[in-house]
């Protein structure tokens, strides 16, 4: 088995006798897990923290170099598509008439912001032009009060800028090795199919933010997943920076090549915030024996047995244990399981639901298990482990998105507050 939790080709009974000697496994955090690959040292300038360039408006301040968080009009940036629209003057004459944008035109234009009104709209998905700054509200990085967001931007990406200057300031000798070497393997193979994810520099800014990290959280230190769970904030917060179409990933490097440093300090900075507050939530998900991730495990599968006694069933008599497909769904947020799309819109969901990454994602993990409940049916051990790890989903869009975000409320709803919620006895098959 590897890294990822895939199997490789050999018999059942084999794969059986391996789950039985090691029930609890858990991916190795870098403390005990050393590749040996090797690649080359970075030079002192590619460590370095990215810097306005001489031309930029900005001017080198951080708060000004991201135009989604600006309440002004902000001129677009040649090549960009939609760079001043994310919460700025400019998203309302794009709204047209759209009631949808227009609604979060509306809500996201006053002084002070309704939060539980985001919340209600960012449940049903959030429109792309918006998307940026409604996360970084939602995610209490950014203030409501509009008076507040400058000051505490620059605030918040000056400090995160001292901290890469000071960490990096003497080179790579000065990290911690083994850290650092496990940042750098695993980085590259982070969403190895999507261009922006390929390019040199956002490279780069992945290993400073978890690196910086997880130096400050050395409860956890860098667990493999948490690169995964960086990866939608930088997405989201960079598009609209980005060319509409990127083509390979040449193009794709050029184009990021051509941002402007500030813009894409603000990027890296946001996401460092960003991904502190989320991992803030489910800490406990990445320490010592993860026994989060345990527990939601063990809730998952008595929901899902008290769901579809059918299937539990016959997952138990194949001998199938949650943990050998369910620790990655819940250590990486089902994000290699579906298409980076797709968990971008299961986010802006997440966002909206009170602890939406911990417990709603339980539901989540039962209705995405139980939405394949026939064809499981049908297989034996090992086939059902090479399904559930490499399930269908590659041409789902947002429709199938959101059909499984509603079956999910739908249980959570049923469930939640039952006090039969997680029964051992399965009822017949629903």
């Amino acid at each position: 088995m590897d890294a990822d939790g895939h199997w490789a080709q050999g018999s059942a009974a084999a794969a059986a006798a391996f789950w039985r000697r090691s029930p609890a496994f858990t991916p190795s955090t870098v403390r005990i897990q050393y590749s040996g690959s090797a690649r080359a040292p970075l030079r002192d300038a590619e460590l370095a923290p990215e810097k306005a360039g001489p031309d930029s408006a900005s001017g080198g301040s951080p708060a000004l170099a991201d135009a989604e968080c600006g309440d002004a009009d902000t001129p677009e940036t040649p090549g960009s598509r939609a760079s001043g629209a994310d919460a700025g003057a400019d998203a309302g004459a794009d709204a047209g008439g759209d009631p949808v944008l227009q609604k979060f035109h509306a809500a996201l234009s006053v002084a002070s912001i309704d939060l539980a009104q985001l919340q209600r709209l960012s449940w049903k998905g959030i429109p792309r032009q918006f998307r940026g700054t409604a996360w970084r509200l939602l995610m209490g990085y950014l203030p409501l009060n509009a008076s507040r967001r400058d000051p505490t931007l620059q605030r918040k990406r000056r400090e995160y800028d001292d901290w890469v200057s000071q960490t990096f300031a003497r080179g790579e000798e000065s990290l911690d090795r083994a850290l650092w070497h496990q940042i750098r393997i695993d980085v590259p193979r982070t969403m190895p199919g999507s261009p922006i994810f390929q390019a040199p520099r956002v490279q780069r800014g992945l290993e400073r933010v978890l690196y910086c990290w997880a130096a400050r959280h050395p409860a956890s230190g860098f667990v493999q997943g948490i690169n995964d769970l960086l990866t939608p904030f930088f997405y989201v917060f960079m598009e609209p920076h980005l060319p509409a179409t990127l083509g390979g990933a040449e193009q794709a490097a050029a184009a990021i090549d051509a941002l402007d440093g500030a813009v894409v300090a603000a990027v890296e900075a946001d996401s460092f915030w960003c991904l502190t507050k989320l991992l803030d939530g489910i800490q406990d998900n990445y320490t010592h024996a993860q026994p989060g991730i345990q527990r939601q495990i063990v809730k998952m599968k008595e929901l899902v047995a008290r769901i579809d006694g059918g299937l539990a069933a016959h997952l138990d008599a194949e001998g199938v244990e949650y943990i050998q497909f369910a620790f990655r769904w819940m250590n990486c947020l089902l994000m290699r399981e579906v298409n980076l799309e797709s968990t971008v819109r299961m986010w802006d969901t997440y966002f909206a639901e009170p602890d939406g990454f911990s417990s709603f994602h339980i539901y989540v993990c039962a209705a995405f298990l139980l939405k394949w409940s026939k064809e499981l049916a049908q297989l034996d051990f090992q086939q059902i482990l090479f399904f559930l790890q490499q399930p269908p989903t590659a041409s789902w869009s947002a429709k199938d998105v959101e059909l499984l975000l509603s079956e999910a409320y739908m249980y959570k709803c049923l469930y939640h507050d039952s006090p039969s919620h997680y029964a051992s006895s399965a009822p017949g098959k629903r």
